[in-house]
């Protein structure tokens, strides 16, 4: 082939295609191999933590500075406090990243105890009563709601039974109890308060619970039907309830009232468009949509940053789904492997949740959405989760073949984090053998039958004494005839 055919070929589109292809095959297997390294979920896990949290920052910055400066306070007051809350909860992330999980899971029984505890005691006068519901402890500047901590210690106590129970879980008393009982309990008292959003979280955590470790489909079919039921009866028994569900059906009835929310926000992300207005230029913030700094921080990210601010926050919970349930995946440790799931999957419902009644695909719930909506006790307990998502991307077996080996790595040596433990299956416990019954006497033997001795049926002992004396008679005649 001539030099002027080569480059006839080259240029040919099939050519073309070939060198695309080849291309991309290099860029798949280069992200394969990335991804396949021992520290990659961990990693993963890292930038998504760092990305949401300047995400929230900024846009709690963006979202609450006009609103303060309306009512005559400081614009970083509310921004104040949510970088305050951060610090406490790097400072909490960075601290579980150094306890083993090992010992998490043993302190889980006591945190749930703790947690029933404080939700029965925020009901009495120790609590303080704030938008409606009796949900915080308030003690000087800082305030406390117990139901972000009862949400991460159902998760953590619930996978420690039934993982322990895991050998007897065919059994449905064995799959329901304690857990189911205890969970019922903890949802009782949230509705006392009442806050419905935070038992739809905790909903999220009981499903979660019983579809990783294997319930039958027929048991969820039935906690549908109850689920659905209870709301029925909550949103008829309940006036504010009701107009909630009557404003998603119909936002136009009130405009002005129960649907100024729904539709505020739906107007902040039409004028958003494709790019957005740019950051700090939103116009809902002035007053225009009630709570934009917290449940509906969403309609900021797409007023100001447009469709592709919101994709990105879209892209991370995604990624995080994806991350988390690998990290489920690729752990032994059976508890591990249920407390990344459950984790995971209540991060992104409850993200979920908030963009989906943003967008008036839900109802209005007032749940915020994770790691961006302002909020102490919600960023600091996310912040948590975050750490034991990360540690539990730590003991990957080849993560702690490769920490242990070849030295902690540069985040682990910044951080100095120790080196995680292997997983060590719990010893099999040997059957218990049935005891042997005590030795009785022996009971007195039969009585001989004269009959049978002589017989072929006789018994041995008697074929020995025939013998016996057949052979002194045949001695005795021997000794005669010589």
């Amino acid at each position: 082939m001539t030099a002027v055919d080569r480059a006839i070929v080259e240029r040919s589109p099939e050519a073309a295609r070939t060198r695309r292809g080849g291309r991309g095959v290099v860029v798949r297997s280069a992200l394969t191999a990335w991804l396949g390294r021992p520290l990659a979920d961990f990693h993963l896990l890292l930038a998504i933590f760092g990305l949401l949290t300047a995400i929230g920052l900024i846009m709690v910055l963006s979202a609450s500075a006009p609103g303060e400066v309306a009512e005559g306070a400081s614009a970083y007051s509310v921004f104040q406090k949510q970088l305050l809350y951060v610090a406490v909860g790097g400072v909490l992330f960075l601290i579980v990243l150094r306890i083993p999980l090992r010992r998490i899971r043993h302190v889980s029984t006591m945190a749930m105890l703790v947690c029933v505890i404080m939700l029965g005691l925020v009901l009495t006068p120790l609590g303080t009563e704030n938008y409606g519901a009796q949900s915080w402890f308030i003690i000087g500047p800082v305030s406390f709601q117990p139901i972000e901590a009862a949400k991460l210690a159902l998760a953590l106590w619930g996978a420690h039974v039934l993982v322990t129970k895991r050998a007897l879980l065919d059994q449905y008393r064995h799959l329901l109890v304690p857990v189911v009982p205890v969970a019922l309990v903890v949802f009782a008292l949230v509705m006392l308060q009442p806050d419905l959003g935070g038992t739809i979280t905790l909903g999220v955590v009981l499903i979660s619970l019983l579809w990783f470790v294997g319930a039958p489909m027929r048991f969820f079919g039935v906690i549908a039907i109850a689920a659905v039921s209870a709301a029925v009866v909550l949103a008829i028994g309940s006036a504010y309830r009701l107009q909630r569900v009557l404003t998603y059906l119909d936002p136009d009835k009130d405009p002005l009232g129960a649907g100024l929310q729904a539709r505020q926000a739906l107007f902040a992300l039409a004028e958003g468009g494709f790019f957005g207005k740019g950051l700090t230029n939103g116009s809902s913030k002035w007053r225009y949509l009630p709570n934009v700094h917290s449940d509906f921080i969403f309609a900021v990210i797409g007023e100001e940053l447009g469709f592709i601010g919101c994709l990105l926050v879209l892209g991370l919970f995604a990624l995080l789904a994806i991350v988390g349930l690998r990290i489920a995946a690729r752990n032994t440790d059976p508890w591990i492997r249920m407390v990344s799931s459950v984790l995971t999957v209540w991060l992104v419902a409850q993200a979920a949740i908030n963009i989906g009644y943003v967008v008036q695909l839900l109802p209005v719930t007032g749940i915020t959405l994770p790691m961006i909506s302002s909020g102490g006790t919600s960023i600091v307990t996310t912040m948590v989760v975050f750490g034991i998502l990360a540690s539990c991307a730590r003991h990957e077996p080849e993560a702690v073949s490769a920490l242990r080996s070849l030295g902690p790595g540069r985040v682990g040596g910044v951080l100095r984090l120790p080196a995680p433990e292997a997983y060590k299956p719990p010893p099999k416990r040997r059957p218990v053998r049935p005891s042997t019954p005590p030795r009785s006497r022996k009971a007195a033997p039969p009585p001989v039958d004269e009959r049978r001795m002589a017989g072929r049926h006789a018994p041995p002992s008697e074929y020995r004494r025939r013998d016996s004396r057949r052979a002194t008679q045949e001695r005795s005649r021997r000794r005669d005839g010589r």
